[in-house]
């Protein structure tokens, strides 16, 4: 059957979705995007000033070779970085993973840390299965690493208290013990730098993150790309989509990828109670995105770094990443200017700071990434209402109750929003999202990137590749 598919959204899953399909041959699809252009929380904004930010601190890592092929296709010209991230710690840098780098605390902080590190090894031999996030943090790193930087962090991060989120999200987010490696790094007073899934990273040369989504979606036939058409109301029983302007378009199957929760609101149609209802139980934080740019040139503490954690209070942000280091054309003046980007939360837990910007400013006094006022020559700042899709306590069994309802009227959601999953809503698990929706629309094939991310957090998937044909 020559499905009519409506994709709602042209982030990367969108696009995702859109890419597959066109390489398929496939001819009766349709793309709505409620913005102006592509890329969804993966877009970039140039300032007034000239300067290049992203929505958050994205960096580029890939678990497929589908995706290495969109982003081959899709941008021409590539910096490629060593991962260098550090933490901010009592008026010091460490670098990351904290644990790993806890000789460079004061002495007494070292000794607490340890001693909380040994009790907790203690603890695993009674195999007791965490209940939340908070009893995965205290079994593995014990409470002295738990009360100096992953409890306030966390906070500062998700805005909600590790103790009201799930512990099934961890995967590859957050490095593990290595207890006699932490011991060799303090009697060797060792730096242990590069950890993680992204050692390794590129970013596009010119125009941001924004820049591979914008190109991918050329890579489309834009006849089937609509922008600035937002969905306002989808009839499941008539199967029928409404935009803002009122046009109705039919479907036989949706790919989402709106926040799962505006997604439920907007639902018409018979039996919908108890899917409707579940909008009301899905929790997120909101970011605000800071920037500054800066004349002159990066302070030396600064060289090489990527991007650094704050868990203290002496500032409101808990990332900061030197994002001139990206790409020298993240500024106006190359060679002349540097930037640093922050990232705020804000919850029902973490209410908004009346001034982010200056708020932000002190916080970068306050923590030596800038020295002064004077060099500052631009001031960007964007409130993003969907920042993080909260892992909550109970998160999977609402997910395990919608997504089936949904299926069943051939709504497929996914997304970092649209599937609420924030363990694989990296771009790249999005883009397969998207891929793999398709695939199980049009062949019954079994999706993994939503449905099991262990597995796909573990290993590369080489099966699929992206390629155009000339007809296409």
């Amino acid at each position: 059957m020559d499905k009519n598919i409506i994709i709602i959204g042209a982030g990367p899953t969108g696009i995702g979705a859109a890419l597959r399909l066109h390489q398929l041959g496939h001819r009766h699809w349709t793309l709505l995007e409620a913005g102006p252009e592509a890329g969804g929380l993966a877009s970039t904004v140039t300032d007034s000033k000239g300067f290049l930010w992203d929505m958050g601190g994205h960096v580029i890592f890939s678990h497929y070779k589908y995706f290495d092929d969109v982003l081959d296709a899709s941008v021409p010209s590539w910096r490629y970085h060593q991962r260098e991230s550090w933490v901010w710690m009592k008026e010091r840098f460490l670098p990351y993973p904290f644990q790993n780098n806890i000789h460079r605390l004061p002495p007494a902080d070292t000794l607490r840390c340890i001693r909380g590190l040994l009790s907790a090894e203690k603890g695993k031999l009674l195999g007791t299965r965490p209940r939340s996030f908070q009893d995965w943090i205290d079994a593995n790193f014990g409470v002295g690493i738990a009360e100096l930087f992953l409890n306030p962090y966390n906070m500062k991060v998700w805005g909600f208290s590790p103790n009201s989120m799930t512990a099934d999200w961890m995967g590859e987010r957050v490095p593990t013990i290595d207890l006699s490696r932490i011991v060799e790094n303090i009697l060797l007073d060792r730096d242990d730098v590069s950890w993680g899934p992204n050692a390794q990273f590129r970013f596009p040369e010119h125009g941001g993150t924004g820049a591979i989504w914008r190109s991918a979606c050329s890579l489309l036939p834009q006849e089937r790309v609509h922008c600035n058409t937002e969905v306002v109301e989808i009839d499941c029983d008539r199967r029928d989509v409404t935009t803002k302007s009122s046009e109705h378009l039919s479907y036989d199957c949706i790919l989402n990828t709106m926040p799962l929760d505006v997604l439920l609101r907007r639902l018409r149609g018979s039996q919908l109670d108890g899917v409707m209802s579940a909008a009301d139980k899905l929790v997120h934080s909101s970011t605000h995105i800071v920037g500054l740019g800066m004349d002159g040139q990066v302070p030396q503490h600064l060289e090489g770094k990527c991007w650094m954690y704050f868990a203290e209070d002496d500032c409101p942000f808990y990332r900061a990443t030197v994002f001139s280091h990206y790409s020298s054309a993240n500024v106006a003046k190359p060679g002349q200017q540097w930037s640093l980007m922050f990232e705020i939360c804000e919850s029902s837990q973490q209410p908004a700071l009346a001034d982010p910007v200056q708020a932000t400013i002190e916080g970068a006094l306050n923590t030596g990434l800038i020295s002064g006022r004077d060099s500052i020559v631009s001031q960007f700042h964007i409130r993003l209402e969907y920042g993080y899709p909260t892992p909550f306590l109970g998160r999977n069994e609402l997910l395990d109750s919608v997504q089936p309802q949904l299926r069943e009227r051939a709504i497929y959601s996914r997304g970092r929003f649209g599937g609420w999953k924030y363990e694989v809503g990296n771009q790249d698990h999005s883009l397969m999202q998207g891929v793999e929706a398709v695939d199980s629309m049009l062949f019954g094939v079994e999706e993994q990137t939503y449905f099991y991310p262990d597995h796909v957090n573990t290993r590369k998937e080489t099966t699929r590749r992206f390629t155009l044909s000339r007809d296409a």
